[in-house]
């Protein structure tokens, strides 16, 4: 993301694609540990109003990625690679559990739905629009799971970091629709074994990479 002169032009997903911006500038290392953001200049450098700069401050607030600080504004946070190890193993855990109960439940409705979605990000050439399906894929593969802490527990773990891959990692796009095809015959045959290991390996595989690259970066 370069600091200036960078317009924001799709109303109807403004506060998405400025809190993907924000999150992909701090995650790349164009935002330092430490620096403070500031609402004005954002807008300014966005062509938006400060309002979805506030949003998307509170949204990266509880990713974990800023600090909001009385007087001082946003801060941005420093990325511990022992976090993001953390998060994805219990990711690939707790989503092996949740779709190896979810899946001999799904309806024709859901496996409909989930081939959709697997088809729109094989030929989406748009990065905030891939990383939508994506999130739409993995929360049905787990929508019909009845463990309500399950549920709860994966929600917290999704937050900033499992969704932004493909803004961070080259080839993860192509990768994922790979293993999300897989993913699908798996649920389409209905064997919850093979697609919950699946899941797991795509979240672990995912995970490593990640932790590769902030170290490559010094993170």
């Amino acid at each position: 993301m370069e600091k200036n002169g960078l317009m924001i032009e799709n109303r109807d997903t403004l506060h998405l694609r400025v809190c993907n911006l924000i999150r992909q500038a701090i995650l790349k290392g164009d935002f330092k540990p430490g620096e403070r953001l500031k609402q004005a200049d954002l807008a300014d450098a966005m062509g938006v109003s400060r309002m979805p700069i506030r949003e998307a401050f509170q949204k990266l607030e509880a990713e974990g990625l800023i600090k909001l600080e009385p007087h001082k504004g946003a801060v941005v946070k420093s990325i511990h690679v022992g976090d993001i190890e953390e998060i994805y193993a219990l990711r690939a855990e707790l989503e092996k559990m949740a779709v190896y109960q979810s899946i001999e439940h799904l309806t024709d409705e859901d496996i409909k739905q989930l081939t959709a979605l697997v088809e729109q990000m094989e030929l989406s050439e748009d990065v905030d629009e891939f990383i939508n399906y994506n999130i739409e894929f993995h929360r049905l593969l787990i929508k019909r799971c009845t463990w309500e802490r399950l549920n709860s527990f994966i929600s917290t773990l999704w937050n900033g970091l499992p969704q932004q891959t493909p803004h961070i990692l080259n080839g993860q796009k192509d990768t994922s629709n790979i293993e999300h095809r897989s993913i699908l015959n798996a649920v389409i045959n209905k064997d919850k074994e093979t697609a919950a290991n699946l899941v797991s390996n795509h979240i672990s595989r995912t995970g490593n990479m990640l932790v590769k690259s902030l170290k490559k970066e010094g993170k």
